[in-house]
C-alpha cells in the first residue's frame, strides 16, 4: 500500500497532459532547425580545486536578449565555510613569501590573462558588453594586475615609518597583512571589478574569498582558471558564485574572517555587515559609487585597507646621552 501511495503522489505531481519543463523551448528549436546548445557548467573555486556546491544547487543567468548563459553553481554557507578554512590554511605561507615573489605571481596572473584575452572578450560580449567595451575591460584588468604587482614591494616604504621617541630605542611602524578577507565583489561588473577587489588584498599578503557578480558570473570562474595556472598557491584566492542576499551575513559574522569588503550601494546590507562584524572586531571596508574602469579605482591605499600597523621597539645604546665633556 505504501508503494501505491508513492506512485499516486508521483502521478499527481507530474501531469501526463502537461509538457515537461523546457519542452516548449526544445520543440521551438527543433522546428527552427536549431541545435540546442550545451551550456557550460561553471563550478566554484575553493582551495585550488573546482568543486560543485555542496548543496547541489545551481542557477542559469540570462542576458538582456533572454539567452541562457551557463549553469552556475549556487554557493551555500557551507561552501563559504570551506573556503575560509582553505584561506586560513594558506595564509601563513602566503604572508611569509617575499614581496618580490608575490609580485612575480601577480605578474604571472596578468600574463596568463593576456594569453586568454579572446575567451574573456567573448564571455563579456555574451553578458551584454559591446566588443569595444569587452576589449577595454580585459585590457584594464591585465593592466590592473600589473599595477598591483608593482606595488607589492613598495607600499611598505610608503606606509611604514621610523618614529621619533624620547628613549634609547629605535621605533618602527610597519604594515602587516590582516589575514583572511571576505569580499563581495561589484555586482555591475563581470571582470574588472573582481580583479580590482582581489588584487590589492593578495598583494598585501592576505588570502581571500570573493563572491562574484550574480548576474554576470562567467568571467569570474574563467578568471579562477587563470589563477589556477598562475603559480598562486592553493587557498590564497577562493571564488564563489551565487546570491549576495544569502551569503553577506555569513561573510560578516564568521569568526575566522579578519576583514570584509563590500562593493555596493545597498545601505541596509552595509549596516547589517558592520553590526555583525563587531562580533570579532573585523574591519569593514565599503566601496560604493566607484567606477572600476577609472584610474582612481587603483591605489596603494586599497592595499592599506587590509593591513594592520605593527609598531616595534628596539633598544639601543644611548651614545650621545651621557654627561661627558671637556
Amino acid at each position: 500500500m505504501a508503494s501505491t501511495g508513492t506512485v499516486n503522489k508521483t502521478k499527481a505531481a507530474i501531469d501526463p497532459g502537461q509538457a515537461p519543463p523546457g519542452a516548449n523551448v526544445v520543440q521551438k528549436n527543433k522546428k527552427a532547425g536549431k541545435r540546442i546548445e550545451v551550456l557550460k557548467t561553471y563550478k566554484l573555486y575553493i582551495g585550488g580545486e573546482f568543486p560543485r556546491s555542496e548543496s547541489g544547487r545551481y542557477y542559469v543567468p540570462v542576458n538582456s536578449k533572454g539567452e541562457q548563459l551557463a549553469n552556475v553553481s549556487l554557493s551555500s554557507r557551507k561552501d563559504f565555510r570551506d573556503a575560509v578554512v582553505s584561506a586560513r590554511n594558506a595564509f601563513r605561507s602566503w604572508s611569509l613569501k617575499t614581496a618580490f615573489n608575490r609580485a612575480q605571481i601577480l605578474y604571472r596572473m596578468a600574463e596568463m590573462l593576456e594569453g586568454r584575452k579572446a575567451q574573456f572578450i567573448e564571455e563579456l560580449m555574451r553578458e551584454d558588453a559591446s566588443r569595444a567595451q569587452a576589449q577595454k575591460e580585459v585590457v584594464l584588468s591585465i593592466d590592473r594586475l600589473i599595477y598591483y604587482s608593482g606595488w607589492c614591494d613598495k607600499y611598505q616604504q610608503i606606509f611604514g615609518t621610523a618614529n621619533p621617541v624620547a628613549s634609547s630605542h629605535f621605533n618602527f611602524s610597519v604594515p602587516e597583512p590582516m589575514g583572511v578577507v571576505a569580499i563581495v565583489a561589484p555586482q555591475e561588473s563581470s571582470l574588472i571589478g573582481l580583479v580590482s577587489a582581489i588584487a590589492p588584498v593578495v598583494a598585501g599578503g592576505n588570502t581571500c574569498i570573493a563572491l562574484a557578480a550574480e548576474s554576470k558570473p562567467l568571467c569570474s570562474i574563467t578568471f579562477a582558471e587563470v589563477i589556477n595556472s598562475s603559480d598562486v598557491p592553493r587557498g590564497v584566492i577562493n571564488i564563489l558564485t551565487g546570491k549576495v542576499s544569502e551569503l553577506y551575513s555569513s561573510f560578516a559574522s564568521h569568526m575566522d574572517v579578519n576583514a570584509v569588503i563590500f562593493c555596493g550601494d545597498d545601505e541596509l546590507i552595509q549596516q547589517e555587515m558592520q553590526q555583525k562584524a563587531a562580533s570579532n572586531v573585523k574591519r569593514v571596508s565599503i566601496y560604493q559609487g566607484i567606477n572600476w574602469s577609472a584610474e582612481k579605482a587603483q591605489s596603494p591605499y586599497y592595499i592599506l585597507n587590509t593591513q594592520e600597523i605593527k609598531t616595534t621597539w628596539h633598544p639601543i645604546e644611548n651614545i650621545g646621552g651621557g654627561s661627558a665633556g671637556y
